[in-house]
């Protein structure tokens, strides 16, 4: 990856309570930003099946597109969440 095209992205990982940063080019898929930013704020690997990602507010239906296909500027935040809503103890 080059410095000239790659991206700084924060994305939220509510599930553990984290923010990680993602260095990324812009040829990226949401999926593979998805399964890094889990890896990175989980330390382990999780099945991505189990989470969504949201970019502005509305959630990615189409997690093969590229991150310039999605219009993902540098500096932008994605939030990483569970799939299905958690039970309240």
């Amino acid at each position: 990856m080059t410095v000239a095209n790659a991206m700084r992205l924060r994305v939220s990982v509510p599930d553990v309570w984290d923010v990680v940063e993602v260095m990324v080019t812009p040829d990226r898929t949401v999926a593979q930003l998805k399964t890094e930013a889990l890896a990175l704020a989980t330390g382990r690997m999780l099945s991505p099946d189990d989470y969504l990602v949201k970019f502005r507010g509305a959630r990615v239906l189409d997690e093969g597109m590229t991150l310039e296909a999605l219009g993902v500027p540098d500096s932008a935040s994605l939030i990483v969440l569970p799939a299905r809503r958690q039970p309240v103890r």
